[in-house]
């Protein structure tokens, strides 16, 4: 029998891995695409000699990762750039984030996303999407906050995202996370509860 599999997404700052980690609490599996895409760019990261091939060392850290913020750089400043290391990364991604979904052993297996609305081939391997949801001012503060970014490169990151109103326009479920941390906890035993009877229809 297939895992049923609920995917997860929101814009950056909307609050994912909180969710994500509410939903961990129920003893639910988690496949973060930015997990995986981490250990793919990591030090003697399967992705790594890709890279280096496509791009040389100028974006490659001392310890032999990959330095996400002068790739970002040369990403931003040439969407080529950007869509050669997608050619490389996403395809790698999606394996390893299938075959974590396949080796789960809970009721349903969690596929956080963050680009998932826009990455089509993901929303066909999710029975249900969730969607994780805050006014966009409150994602630019929170990411200027957390990741002392100015606001300029905030806006160019969630510009080159899905909008809100397209998220919550393909949204089964969508999760209010406007308020304090601990508002999430009540609307994920929820969910989750959902989520399991679905699991059993399968």
């Amino acid at each position: 029998m297939s895992t049923y599999i609920v995917g997860l997404t929101g814009g950056i700052g909307s609050g994912k891995s909180a969710a994500a980690e509410c939903f961990g609490a129920h003893g639910i599996a988690i496949i973060d695409a930015d997990v995986v895409a981490h250990e793919l760019t990591g030090p003697q990261g399967l992705a790594m000699p890709l890279i280096i091939d496509e791009f040389g060392t100028a974006v490659i850290t001392s310890e032999g990762a990959l330095d996400r913020a002068a790739m970002r750089t040369l990403a931003f400043a040439d969407p080529e750039v950007r869509s050669r290391l997608e050619h490389i990364l996403h395809p790698r991604i999606r394996r390893l984030c299938d075959e974590r979904c396949a080796a789960a052993t809970s009721p349903y297996a969690l596929l956080v996303v963050p680009l998932l609305v826009e990455s089509g081939t993901y929303r066909q391997r999710c029975q249900r999407l969730a969607v994780v949801d805050c006014p966009e001012e409150t994602q630019i503060a929170r990411v200027m906050t957390r990741n002392g970014m100015s606001r300029a490169d905030v806006e160019r990151i969630m510009a080159a995202q899905a909008t809100r109103a397209q998220r919550l326009a393909v949204a089964d479920d969508v999760i209010d996370n406007s308020g304090a941390p601990n508002a999430l906890v009540p609307q994920i035993a929820a969910l989750h509860d959902k989520y399991l009877d679905l699991a059993r229809i399968g």
